[in-house]
């Protein structure tokens, strides 16, 4: 279960708006944040505390298969990102280290920037408490929830692997 302070983006957010190019030689994630959504909003970066969730519309994280693209959103602090819908290598990225996105539609449309939501992972339930309404997304299956929970695909793979060996 997270709760965050919402950031409300457009649609078509490329990976370009997420990071810009000019960071792409960077790998550390606390760096890659310092610049997250600088492209399209200077003053993202001190705006976001820790746990605060982007949503936006729909093709969230379209363009190049930039892997710093969700590394900074994760580096800057956000916990989740909502989008109506997600450009399919950056679910996959996401996914590889541990940030959650959640595909609902109509929580995106119901939802404004500012707006506070509590997310139920385990449920896909996506409580708008500024607005008191509440939204179903359909939950990750068991194998992603594990994944997230590990912390990302490496760590998944570690465990697995030494269960494994152990076996």
């Amino acid at each position: 279960m997270i709760r965050g302070r919402v950031h409300k983006f457009r649609d078509n957010i490329d990976t370009d708006a997420i990071i810009p190019v000019t960071c792409a030689n960077v790998i550390d994630p606390i760096e890659l944040g310092k610049h997250c959504m600088e492209n399209i909003d200077p003053d993202f970066v001190s705006r976001v505390s820790k746990g605060d969730i982007i949503v936006a519309g729909k093709n969230f994280g379209c363009g190049s298969s930039r892997e710093i693209a969700p590394w900074s959103i994760k580096g800057v602090g956000i916990a989740c990102v909502i989008a109506e819908s997600f450009a399919r290598i950056f679910f996959r990225n996401a996914i590889n280290i541990a940030l959650p996105l959640i595909q609902c539609p109509e929580g995106v449309k119901q939802t404004d920037d500012g707006d506070v939501l509590e997310i139920n992972f385990n449920t896909g339930e996506i409580r708008n408490v500024t607005k008191d309404s509440v939204f179903i997304a359909i939950p990750y299956p068991d194998f992603i929830q594990d994944l997230i929970s590990y912390g990302g695909l490496v760590e998944y793979t570690k465990k697995k692997l030494s269960v494994d060996a152990k076996s």
